[in-house]
């Protein structure tokens, strides 16, 4: 069989791959926070016809070597955790990472993390998450509190009643980590710790390299419609110059078959 019928099928899937990536990214564009991925790929194993250096008569070596490709497979998902265009809201939960760093959730006794700042408050006046899961350290709004300010550097404060001056409930915290790439995104607009990605830092807004919270707004997705349209124009003029490799592949198949003797 031909290694062009399988290298020319490994390109249609990594395309199928590619545009899986590209749909993501496009069907996420309104989610808040949502960083935009990448497909990346690196060619696999080549068969060596002909070493470079071997003997070609005589004295004489081969000054490159005679290698044929077996196609491609996929090496990663890179995500792009540059800064998503702030959205006004006006809600005073809501707040936004200006800069690096990710909010704490705690989500069934074990923490994970967030650029997502859609933050509300539940019956008891816990700060959450839209799925009703906490912000860590945990920060309770009295009943009746009026004038929620949350500083930049993640200082929640409001008036309660009783008490004219603002009162300090609590402070935002975010974590850093040495790779962020190395996250593991476990849906919700959650990403887990672990592996590549390093320990967390935690500090507050402002330290360890972090950026600063804004109250107010949301990050929104840092997904670009205009360039992931043209990535997807090119995964599909990829995909079908690959396939026309494999029907012309089977064409001469063909014709080998037809030969009389």
């Amino acid at each position: 069989m031909m290694r062009s019928l399988n290298t020319a099928g490994a390109g249609m899937i990594a395309q199928q791959i590619n545009l899986d990536v590209l749909a993501n990214n496009l069907a996420n564009v309104n989610t808040t926070a949502f960083k935009q991925q990448r497909a990346e790929f690196q060619d696999v194993m080549y068969q060596i016809v002909r070493a470079s250096g071997a003997p070609t008569g005589g004295e004489s070596t081969n000054p490159e070597p005679a290698q044929i490709g077996l196609g491609t497979r996929l090496a990663a998902t890179a995500t792009s955790f540059a800064q998503g265009s702030f959205l006004t809201t006006g809600t005073a939960t809501n707040i936004a990472v200006s800069g690096e760093g990710f909010f704490q959730i705690t989500k069934n006794g074990e923490t994970f993390y967030t650029r997502d700042g859609s933050f509300k408050l539940d019956a008891a006046g816990l700060l959450v998450t839209n799925d009703g899961y906490p912000v860590e350290p945990q920060i309770t709004v009295p009943q009746g509190a009026t004038a929620l300010n949350i500083s930049p550097e993640g200082v929640v404060t409001a008036k309660v009643p009783g008490n004219q001056d603002p009162t300090e409930l609590g402070r935002i915290q975010l974590a850093m980590f040495a790779n962020p790439a190395g996250l593991t995104r476990m849906g919700q607009n959650l990403y887990q710790a672990g592996g590549a990605s390093g320990d967390a830092v935690v500090g507050a807004p402002g330290e360890n390299g972090s950026g600063s919270v804004q109250q107010y707004v949301l990050e929104g997705s840092n997904v670009q419609i205009v360039e992931e349209m043209v990535r997807m124009i090119t995964a599909q003029r990829a995909y079908e110059i690959n396939s026309k490799a494999v029907q012309t592949a089977d064409d001469m198949l063909a014709t080998l078959n037809q030969l009389k003797r």
